[in-house]
Formats: structure tokens, sequence, C-alpha cells
């Protein structure tokens, strides 16, 4: 299989990925910090390495201000709502600004916060440029708690601008949470220089982790009501949730393999170093779509450059159809449909028919893989 689907998931990992996954489960999966036996000081171990290697990727200067999470929606769930909006909202004090290219982790949870009286704003983008940062600086209003935008749209890679809209939320003192679920792992990113108040990430996709891994980064300044309390291995004989990072977050017996793994793609990232995993992507998604551009019956949506999301459709295929094919017949493997973010399809004119195949392009493919691919795609539209 040539695996095009790595805007889902990551695959494969690295080697020491795997490895250390293992080792963790065979030799070092106690319960972290509720015990002072070797296994459960390892797996704490374990957990705290794989803080400070995230600390370092986003320059984060405190690791405890890293929280891990299910994945990416967690993450989102947990800045959004624990800013306490629906209370604000019911009192008619809360107001969001958004983009029009969000994937349903961040729609969905203000919908839901809408029907408590949020009013949220969705600022166009253009999928070729991404947003405006005027037209967001417009947008903001006095009762603005949050700006959430994503930094890489999962549908068609449109990068967006997420220094200046950070250096506009900070001189208008509103958070600022970017959803870097496609651009963690794979750009840099760096939470001061881009003021960045809140950053959701998953560890699956571009930190090459394991499935059921993220995190969100919390600035400092900002205080969130947890999604749930619970067993946190300090404080215990308080009946209240601690308020110390990461504790107040982190409730309950936590993935050790998994975190630790995830540590371990985050340290193979920085040894590769960030700018030329970046590069790599970037040739690979641009031969991509020099090579598929001029095919009759296709049509390219989002920039004519990439960093690794490239989306497609086709004039007499559905996406589901394309997808199948280029399965079954060559044996590639990509994600057709709307990708979880029909407000992006609405913005590409997509919605209607169903979305696009989206081809997801990793750090450990080849220009083999995007070659074949090519091949394939000249197939389909001359059959």
């Amino acid at each position: 299989m040539i695996y095009l689907d790595n805007a889902a998931t990551s695959w494969p990992k690295p080697e020491s990925v795997y490895r250390v996954a293992d080792q963790v489960f065979r030799e070092e999966a106690g319960n972290p910090g509720r015990s002072g036996h070797a296994l459960s000081l390892s797996a704490r171990r374990r957990i705290e390495d794989t803080r400070l290697l995230l600390a370092k990727l986003f320059n984060i200067p405190k690791p405890e201000h890293i929280v891990f999470t299910l994945n990416t929606t967690d993450a989102l769930n947990l800045a959004i709502k624990g800013l306490t909006l629906q209370e604000l909202s019911a009192r008619g004090e809360a107001h969001v600004v958004t983009s029009s290219m969000e994937h349903n982790s961040v729609t969905r949870p203000l919908e839901t916060l809408r029907a408590h009286g949020l009013e949220y704003t969705k600022v166009a983008i253009c999928p070729v440029n991404g947003g405006d940062p005027n037209d967001v600086k417009i947008a903001i209003k006095k009762n603005t708690k949050l700006v959430v935008w994503n930094h890489v749209s999962n549908v068609c890679g449109t990068v967006n601008p997420i220094a200046e809209i950070g250096a506009i939320c900070r001189e208008r003192n509103v958070p600022f949470l970017v959803d870097a679920a496609q651009s963690a792992g794979t750009m840099p990113i760096d939470v001061r220089a881009m003021g960045i108040s809140l950053l959701a990430f998953p560890g699956h996709k571009g930190l090459l982790g394991p499935q059921g891994t993220g995190g969100l980064y919390i600035g400092e300044g900002l205080a969130l009501l947890p999604l749930r309390e619970g067993g946190t291995g300090s404080h215990s004989e308080d009946l209240t949730q601690p308020l110390e990072l990461p504790d107040r977050y982190e409730s309950g017996t936590m993935n050790v393999a998994g975190i630790a793994a995830l540590g371990e793609g985050v340290r193979f990232l920085l040894e590769q170093g960030l700018e030329n995993v970046k590069n790599h992507e970037a040739k690979l998604a641009n031969r991509l779509i020099d090579g598929i551009r001029d095919l009759p019956g296709l049509k390219l949506h989002g920039p004519p450059w990439n960093q690794g999301v490239v989306s497609v459709s086709f004039d007499k295929l559905a996406p589901t159809e394309a997808a199948l094919v280029l399965e079954n017949t060559f044996g590639i493997a990509v994600r057709p449909g709307l990708h979880c973010a029909p407000d992006a399809h609405r913005t590409l004119g997509t919605l209607d028919s169903g979305g696009t195949v989206r081809m997801g392009i990793g750090y450990l493919n080849t220009e083999a893989d995007i070659d074949q691919c090519i091949e394939a795609l000249v197939a389909i539209t001359r059959s």
C-alpha cells in the first residue's frame, strides 16, 4: 500500500516509536505519580520527558503548561468550554471570532454554545492565501473572549498567517487558540513568537505518535475550568481539584505507553529538524500538484503550492468512487468526503458534490509514492 492519508493519522511511524511503546508496556507500565515503586517512577519519567520534548518543539517556557489529552478534539473542547463561555453567553457577554474553514472540532462546540447565547463570527478565508489579519481585527468586539483559528486547513492545506493574527490578539488582549492538527510536527511553531495563548495538537499525525494522544498548551494567566475532575496523585486529602498545572487537567490514569511513544516521535522530529521535515513534505506535495494540475476532468482545490494536504475533485467520479479506484486498482490509500469540515467545503464550493479526494503526505513518504499517485490519477482521468 502507498499510504497518503497522513492528514488523518500518520503511518508508518519511526521504528523507535514502536520500540518504545512495546518497551513501556512490558517494563515500565506502572501508574504514574500514584506509587513510589520503580514501575510507577519510570512511568512518571516517561510522561515528563515527553512534556519536556514538546516544550522544546513549541518553544514553551514552562513544560507544566502542556496538558495531555486524548487528541486535538479533546484539547479544543477543553480550551473552548473551559473558558466559561456558556456562563458568559447566558448573560450576553461572550463573542468568539473564528474562520470559515474550521474543523467540526471547533464548529460543533461553538454551535453548542450558541444555543446558550454565544455569538460568534466566521471570518471568510481565501482558500489560496488564508485569512486576512485585518478582517480578524475588524471582527473583534468589546466582548470578544476568544479567537480560534486553524494553522493549516485539514481539507486543502491552506496556511493561515498565525503570527499576524496572534499579534492582533495580543494587542487586543484576547486569548488566541490555534488548532494545530495539521501543522504540529510538520511546520515550526513558536507559541511566544506567534502570540499563541492556547495550542491544541494531536499526537497521532505530524508528531508521529500513536492514536489516543494529544495535548493543549495553556498560556500563563489563563485559568480554564476542567472538563473532568478526579484522581491526580496529588493533594489526595482535598475534595476539590488541584489548581496547579498540569494536575488540574490530567485526572485519572494516563496513557503512559502512548505518551512515551509520542515523545519518541517528537525526539525523531527534533533530530531530523523541523525545517527539513517541512521542506520534504512541501517538495512532495508540489511534485504531486505539478504532475496533476493540468489533467482534464480533475480540479485542484486550495493553494497552488502546498504543505502536504492536496485535495482534488473529478468531473466524472464522486470522491468515494475515486478513492475506491485508487485503493482497489492502484493500492493507494486516500481520504474522500467532507473530512469533518463542512465549513471548509462550503468555502471551496464542494459541499454539495460530496467533498473532495484528499491526499495527505507525510515525512516518511517518498518521491516514488508521489510518482505512482500521479500515474494513477492520470489513468483515472483518461478512463
